[in-house]
């Protein structure tokens, strides 16, 4: 008797096929580019200290996470290559592929995560305001921050004015488009106070006597920072993660940090 074992052959085929399949990725990720280009492309704004800071007398960036990303670089044996960004434009670059991460004083929310994944957190703060010393105990409450004729001035497209158009109904927003330059709007008396992140209402009064952090150690707001990085690249999160994990153990992370914030 002749047996036919084509369909059997078939079916062996397809499994071996479908097992295959399983095993490759159908699409590398970004931690395999990196690792063969030699480059980790990361996005940045230049315009938050201390976190990301683009120096206009050297063309360079400097701050935390741009120390940050070069030890991101040197775990992987890459180069890091800044990407200049905008707080309005950054989640439009970041998901066009411009870049392998987004670094620079991040807030982790809600809208940003439906586009794209984030790193495990690295600071945790909040908003508070920033304003003329003699002017601190005015603005203690948001209660009265939004009052009429007062001026809050914010910079555009990122959380800071999100939170502001959010909780201000009385109050001016004024929008200034320089967020290196902006707290000197506050000085010049053309805003009453900004509201940001404490950290950088700290660094801010520091480098500008005439200006006071509102109660920085209990912001508005609770909020973590993180890295940016694309939707659905399971591989490159999880080695970003572990990266980040133990820039934080071994103490390499608080030695950037404290490099920058005393200065």
């Amino acid at each position: 008797m002749t047996r036919n074992f084509a369909p059997l052959i078939a079916l062996l085929l397809f499994i071996g096929a479908s097992a295959q399949a399983a095993q490759t990725p159908s699409s590398a990720s970004h931690l395999d580019q990196v690792l063969e280009q030699g480059v980790v492309r990361v996005c940045t704004t230049g315009d938050y200290k201390p976190f990301s800071y683009l120096d206009p007398q050297t063309d360079a960036f400097e701050g935390i996470d741009i120390d940050m990303a070069r030890s991101l670089a040197k775990a992987l044996g890459a180069d890091a290559r800044f990407v200049h960004t905008s707080w309005s434009q950054l989640m439009t670059d970041f998901t066009a592929g411009k870049c392998d991460i987004a670094m620079g004083g991040i807030s982790v929310n809600l809208d940003r995560q439906q586009q794209a994944y984030f790193s495990i957190p690295y600071f945790k703060g909040g908003k508070t305001p920033i304003t003329r010393c003699e002017n601190v105990d005015r603005f203690q409450t948001l209660e009265q921050i939004d009052q009429p004729g007062v001026t809050a001035v914010v910079n555009p497209g990122g959380t800071n004015e999100h939170f502001a158009r959010a909780n201000l109904n009385q109050a001016k927003i004024v929008v200034f488009d320089d967020n290196v330059s902006i707290f000197k709007q506050i000085i010049a008396g053309k805003a009453d106070l900004m509201m940001t992140d404490a950290i950088e209402t700290v660094l801010q009064a520091n480098l500008n006597p005439q200006l006071c952090a509102v109660h920085p150690d209990a912001p508005f707001t609770y909020s973590e920072k993180a890295y940016l990085l694309p939707r659905g690249d399971d591989a490159w999160k999880a080695w970003v993660d572990q990266w980040l994990h133990l820039t934080k153990a071994t103490g390499e992370f608080d030695t950037i940090y404290n490099k920058w914030l005393e200065q």
